[in-house]
């Protein structure tokens, strides 16, 4: 009996599986969208999977599987896709028709994971509403202007203690300084107190932020499981961040709140915008404090120090460029005596230059909304039908690949500031999406920005970067990391300067 019972529930279950399968196929190729090669069951993400391409070389096949198309239409697994490259299309999706495309893909349960189910990345509807509404005040001029004698502070430090302890080692990991930094400019402007992470490595507050990224971007079995078939994820109530820093970060942030309103004490930081929120609209709990909180931690330990160490990667490979950003940082530190302002750092324009290539150089490949309700795509190419997007697909913007497109910049693979330097490029919104694009795009872009420049000023101050025998040259990505991260990691040398300023 029981064997009879097995042999059904095995043949209903590969009924069901052609059944999805015979759906997929004809979810876009018999709707006149074009529909690229995709494997049974495993769609066009396979070799990605399984770590043979990293995605950008993935998602640029698809960008140039029928040019010619708007769109083309896809599966990761049997989950639908439409891939967008046509611009018009994009700023439609990202502003003019937003309403339609305002979530994004929840990965895990918002009980069973807090801090990553709460922040303003993976809410949705009208709380990701009321939020980011919360939220936006605390990026001002005003605002930043503050913070910014905190991350002086901070990068004043690193660049010091980098160069005192670091100066005679033949490569130094600059992805592990960089997230040392960007550790203590959260530590500070985010969370309230300070911290040396190159003087006291293991401390507490870096470890617990280390151990509650270790899932993000690697591929493992239950990472794999978030990301790609959420529902399952959530369903069997996965975790991206382990329960343990979760308490230590909630923690934290309660005993500190509670310092600060019994002793009357304030701080120009994150904490206390949150606070303030918290007191003019009583709609945040301590959860969901830290759990903003936390999403500066998650930016910034990963998003923003891995563009500081392209930054320092690209510019230590072309000397010319670093030497004209020295010249420019040397000029303004003697204007300012030496003690670098907001308003100075603000107006150091190839410095600009340099972020934004490097952003257009290494992008993070997509982003990603989900249709809330039905839309009507236009034909995606002439003679074709109309598209009806159905809620729940996912819509992929190839960032990466449009970003690297000749259509939109000569060269697109080499590394030139001077396309926003001199305003060569088309410098179009739509074409420069490195932060994103609408009213979901990063509400952090100008805290990163500022984070960023203030650490080179500092460190270029100091020493010059330089390649060594571990630098990535020519640069390939790791395929196993989703984020675009140099193969074997980021490997410099330094050299202190024989004038520092």
């Amino acid at each position: 009996m029981a064997n009879l019972v097995a042999l059904a529930f095995l043949v209903v279950l590969v009924a069901y599986l052609i059944l999805k399968f015979l759906e997929t196929r004809r979810r876009f190729a018999g709707k006149g969208v074009p529909n690229p090669p995709e494997l049974p069951f495993i769609g066009v993400m396979g070799k990605n999977a399984m770590a043979q391409k990293h995605m950008v070389d993935v998602l640029g096949e698809i960008y140039g599987f029928r040019p010619e198309a708007k769109y083309v239409g896809c599966h990761f697994f049997l989950n639908p896709m439409v891939v967008i490259r046509d611009l018009d299309l994009i700023k439609s999706v990202l502003i003019k028709d937003f309403d339609y495309f305002a979530d994004r893909k929840v990965f895990v349960d918002e009980d069973a994971d807090p801090l990553f189910g709460k922040n303003l990345v993976s809410l949705n509807g009208p709380r990701w509403k009321e939020v980011r509404s919360i939220l936006t005040p605390s990026f001002t001029t005003n605002k930043m202007r503050a913070m910014f004698v905190l991350m002086s502070r901070c990068a004043d430090t690193f660049s010091r203690t980098l160069v005192q302890t670091r100066a005679d080692s033949p490569a130094i990991d600059t992805k592990d300084a960089f997230t040392r930094y960007a550790n203590d400019v959260i530590a500070s402007c985010a969370f309230g107190f300070e911290v040396d992470s190159l003087k006291d490595p293991d401390n507490e507050f870096y470890v617990n932020g280390r151990e509650s990224l270790a899932k993000f971007g690697r591929f493992s079995l239950e990472s794999f499981i978030m990301f790609f078939v959420p529902a399952l994820g959530r369903r069997l109530g996965l975790q991206l961040i382990p329960k343990k820093n979760s308490c230590y970060f909630i923690d934290l942030i309660d005993k500190t709140m509670k310092e600060r309103r019994e002793k009357g004490r304030s701080r120009p930081d994150m904490l206390q915008l949150l606070m303030d929120a918290q007191d003019k609209t009583h709609d945040l709990d301590v959860l969901d404090i830290t759990a903003q909180a936390y999403l500066f931690f998650l930016g910034g330990f990963e998003t923003v120090s891995t563009q500081m160490c392209w930054m320092a990667h690209e510019m230590a490979i072309h000397q010319d460029v670093q030497r004209r950003v020295q010249e420019e940082i040397d000029q303004m530190m003697r204007d300012c005596d030496g003690q670098p302002t907001y308003e100075a750092i603000n107006n150091l324009n190839y410095l600009d230059a340099v972020f934004s290539e490097t952003l257009r150089v290494h992008p993070l490949p997509t982003l990603n909304r989900v249709c809330a309700k039905e839309f009507v795509l236009p034909p995606a190419y002439p003679g074709a039908e109309p598209f009806v997007v159905e809620p729940g697909i996912e819509i992929v913007v190839p960032v990466h690949s449009i970003q690297h497109d000749p259509l939109y910049y000569d060269e697109p693979d080499r590394f030139d500031p001077e396309r926003f330097a001199d305003k060569r490029s088309t410098t179009s919104d739509v074409v420069t999406l490195g932060f994103g694009l609408g009213p979901r795009m990063c509400i952090g872009n100008r805290f990163a920005i500022l984070e960023t420049k203030i650490v080179f000023v500092h460190l270029l101050a100091k020493c010059n970067l330089v390649t060594c025998d571990k630098t990535c040259v020519p640069t390939r990505y790791d395929k196993r990391i989703f984020m675009p991260t140099a193969d074997g990691g980021f490997w410099l040398r330094i050299e202190p300067r024989e004038k520092p300023a």
